[in-house]
């Protein structure tokens, strides 16, 4: 290659440095980078490799990410988003407890729920302590799942800051958190419910007979073609009846055609299959 085209970013022919970053990233982790939003992922990874002193995505992959193993855990960690608190935008979550809750319960005291792309964990948990307080649920099962296994045993540990506990009262961090030097960390009792594993919204199959999928503030990132496919997939995991919770920058404007009716804001109701 020569200067000029190193410079430029260009390969071979007029394939450019980030297409050949995305088709060999795909190849290394089955990671479909050309799913999410072009210009997003490449603003937070440019970003990324020129603080650790690469020259642009060629020499990002060459010499980092198919080398360097802790390079790799970063990437993925940059590529996702990592940013959560326990009861995230509350008065939703006063809906779920309020309103979709009892609902569901009337047709079975045993929910199965998704955390979907749970990152650090905070949803799964806060899904589990909705379900602690209420007398009315028997049994319960919560996968949580996300693409970074960095991520997922952050989550698995269950130790949170206080920032990430903002939300939550006195009384429920009291029954629910053990506090320790560097931080809370979630009762074994919350735990017990929760199975955590790794996922790939965008490649893997998705497992079937949910009540309830939760999946906020990621969609946001993908291609409008990767998220319709990501919503009809999320309809045939769920039963007829359950529930998808969104994000608040994520309302689906046209649920019908994903098999859902709104039943209160950015909550989507399975009304057939698709």
């Amino acid at each position: 290659m020569s200067e000029k085209e190193e410079k430029s970013g260009l390969r071979t022919g007029t394939e450019s440095d980030y297409e050949r970053f995305k088709r060999d990233v795909k190849t290394k982790t089955g990671i479909d980078l050309s799913l999410y939003k072009e210009a997003q992922m490449k603003r937070r990874l440019t970003s990324f490799y020129e603080k650790r002193g690469y020259q642009n995505f060629h020499d990002f992959f060459n010499r980092g990410i198919s080398k360097d193993e802790s390079v790799l855990e970063k990437f993925l960690e940059r590529m996702t988003i990592n940013v959560s608190e326990f009861y995230r935008n509350s008065k939703r979550w006063d809906v779920l407890t309020e309103v979709i809750l009892p609902r569901l319960l009337k047709q079975s005291s045993r929910l199965k729920i998704w955390s979907a792309a749970c990152s650090t964990g905070e949803e799964p948990y806060t899904m589990s302590i909705i379900l602690k307080e209420n007398n009315s649920v028997k049994d319960y099962s919560i996968t949580a799942t996300d693409i970074d296994d960095v991520i997922l045993k952050r989550a698995e540990a269950g130790l949170y800051t206080e920032r990430a506990l903002k939300e939550l009262s006195t009384p429920v961090i009291n029954r629910y958190f053990t506090k320790e030097e560097t931080g809370s960390r979630i009762t074994d009792d919350v735990k017990r419910n929760v199975t955590f594993r790794k996922h790939n919204l965008l490649a893997d199959t998705y497992e079937t007979g949910f009540d309830i999928i939760i999946c906020r503030n990621v969609l946001i990132y993908f291609t409008d073609e990767a998220k319709r496919e990501i919503y009809r997939k999320f309809n045939r995991a769920l039963k007829s009846g359950g529930i998808l919770f969104v994000g608040s920058t994520e309302q689906i404007f046209n649920p019908e055609q994903f098999g859902f009716e709104t039943e209160d804001t950015f909550f989507y109701k399975k009304t057939k299959d698709i």
